[in-house]
């Protein structure tokens, strides 16, 4: 996503203070749209620190991750390209929630501040989330901001099955993580007494910390080659011009309300998601009024969580080429009953968020479809099915049997993209969430499991005149004679699949079973037995537009490249196969 894509230019004017002239002529438009790359720049190489010294594999691998530069209002104004709408979008909020506690006239060089309250950082405990001030003559002139997945913060694991918060893990308040240099080894002893992963935890907080002195380090060398004394003026032109960007580009939204709404799996009960878009010449706003109450598992989104992929799913269709940041995403609002499933109040469980959270730029595209006909992808499979595998006994601190290995790992599965305008789904592909795959390599080194099979899952595409990205299956054992526990909090889209669009066919639903047979039929951890393996086949991407108006050619590509098989091409296309050879 670049910096100038769609931007007005401002008219010339003085020079504002706080920047300086250069060779004596104002800073021109031109000017500000260099330094506003540099600043994309910069927390890029802020995001990519996180990276290259991170110790989870879901951080380092699947970029589970985000980073971002802030005004001194806490106004969010440059984020990485590197990260997922899930942490961009709840920081861009959790700044203010920090400056309520440490106001930035209180704030000197080597602080650093952090929390993990889901309500007032990213939605659960298991993301961090640290501010630091970047600072000039021992003033702050910028915050940098930054959060990752850890592995765990204790409790009940990454779970649903906790009742409360409290039963979840340890909850950090706002807090300094580093007061003028010195790192709080108080904080940092108590967190890591209550996780059973405290050497990934303490090098993924390390990392956080790390990220931020990069880009605060980056920053102070940007504003020396331009010679400027504060971002202030700067950060209004970009918050201004993102604005009115995102402005025009609404409209080409009509204005009016529209409604949708999805059914979810839920946990003991579906989940329904009611909506109503409601667009006018200066927002949109998105009311989850009549949404399903909150559960009381784990799986509840929280309003920031619920706000950051709301925004992301309209900012999509709307004007995905204008930059992410406080100004584009003032126009957007959402609304929600407090006490819903989209809005739970502390102390409710929300450590499995994203199950509901994830669905929403569907639930968001369900609206926009109606407004632009024609021009809205089909459903995805939407939530991603984390993987926490453990040895058995682990969450309830037995020890492992005879000879056999302790573990606590983590790796991701992945489902289909929706058939869009013109083009298939992508197979096996995070959206919205955009998270990569973490290489089975790396959980078999940390694990004595082994993956026995991971691969496109063909039929599972919904059928359609562009069909829907595949689901995949996997295969999981241990080399070890000794069972082993799945967490299937995440498995959604197992009774009810991602819906096509336009006469397209709904995606695969989802299904977790054992090798030798019983299916998993809720969200609980359940226990591999020893010799036995575990199978999951995410869902498929709905199809868009009547499956018998899809090229004859494309069928045929199909069954070449094993995305269909003969009977899926005869039963949802009416093509019949050539004759197989021999």
């Amino acid at each position: 996503m670049t910096a100038t894509s769609g931007l007005p230019a401002p008219s010339r004017g003085p020079v504002p203070s706080g920047e300086s002239t250069t060779a004596g002529a104002p800073i021109d438009a031109i000017h500000r749209q260099v330094m506003w790359n540099r600043l994309v720049a910069v927390v890029e190489e802020q995001a990519q620190t996180i990276l290259r010294t991170a110790f989870g594999s879901v951080v380092r691998e699947a970029g589970d991750l985000s980073a971002g530069i802030y005004d001194l209002e806490g106004r969010m104004i440059a984020q990485a390209v590197t990260g997922t709408p899930g942490h961009v979008n709840t920081m861009a909020r959790a700044v203010e929630h920090f400056l309520v506690r440490f106001p930035v006239a209180t704030m000197r060089p080597g602080d650093v501040f952090v929390t993990n309250d889901p309500w007032l950082g990213t939605g659960h405990l298991f993301d961090f989330v640290v501010v630091s001030p970047a600072c000039a003559d021992g003033r702050p002139v910028a915050l940098l901001a930054s959060t990752c997945h850890v592995i765990d913060v204790g409790g009940r694991g990454f779970s649903a099955e906790a009742k409360s918060i409290h039963e979840e893990g340890v909850l950090i308040p706002h807090m300094k993580l580093r007061d003028g240099g010195a790192l709080n080894d108080d904080l940092m002893t108590i967190l890591l007494a209550n996780t059973r992963n405290p050497v990934e935890v303490r090098g993924d907080i390390l990392s956080l910390v790390s990220c931020n002195d990069t880009g605060a380090e980056r920053l102070l060398e940007m504003m020396a080659e331009f010679d400027l004394t504060g971002i202030g003026p700067l950060a209004d032109y970009i918050v201004e011009s993102s604005r009115d960007a995102m402005l025009k580009a609404m409209q080409a939204v009509p204005n009016g309300r529209y409604r949708t709404e999805m059914e979810l799996d839920g946990y003991d009960e579906p989940v329904f998601i009611k909506a109503e878009m409601a667009v006018s010449d200066e927002e949109i706003v998105f009311d989850y009024g009549g949404t399903s109450r909150a559960s009381a598992y784990g799986i509840n989104s929280p309003l920031c969580y619920t706000e950051a992929y709301t925004c992301f799913g309209l900012k999509c269709i709307v004007a995905p080429a204008v930059p992410n940041n406080h100004g584009s995403l003032s126009v957007f609002r959402t609304v929600a009953e407090p006490g819903s499933a989209v809005h739970p109040v502390h102390p409710s469980p929300v450590t499995a968020r994203h199950v509901i959270g994830q669905m929403l730029a569907d639930v968001a595209f369900g609206c926009l479809a109606q407004a632009l006909p024609g021009k809205i992808p089909a459903e995805s499979a939407g939530s991603i099915w984390v993987l926490p595998f453990a040895n058995a006994g682990a969450n309830a601190g037995d020890a492992p049997g005879e000879n056999a290995s302790r573990f606590n790992v983590m790796n991701v599965g992945m489902g289909g993209i929706g058939a869009r305008p013109g083009k298939d789904g992508l197979s096996v592909t995070a959206f919205p969430s955009g998270v990569g795959a973490i290489p089975v390599e790396v959980t078999e080194c940390e694990s004595p499991l082994v993956f026995w099979r991971k691969e496109f899952l063909p039929d599972s595409g919904g059928a359609g005149a562009f069909r829907g990205g595949l689901g995949q299956i996997i295969e999981v054992g241990s080399a070890e004679e000794h069972p082993f526990t799945v967490s299937a909090a995440t498995f959604d889209r197992m009774r009810n699949p991602p819906r096509g669009r336009d006469g397209g066919q709904a995606g695969r639903s989802g299904i977790a079973r054992l090798e030798s047979g019983p299916r998993f039929s809720d969200k609980g951890v359940h226990t591999v037995p020893a010799g036995d393996r575990l199978i999951v086949e995410l869902p498929g991407g709905g199809g868009l537009g009547a499956p018998r108006q899809r090229e004859a050619a494309l069928v045929r590509a199909d069954l070449e490249a094993g995305y269909v098989t003969r009977d899926g091409a005869r039963r949802d296309y009416d093509f019949e196969p050539p004759p197989e050879d021999g």
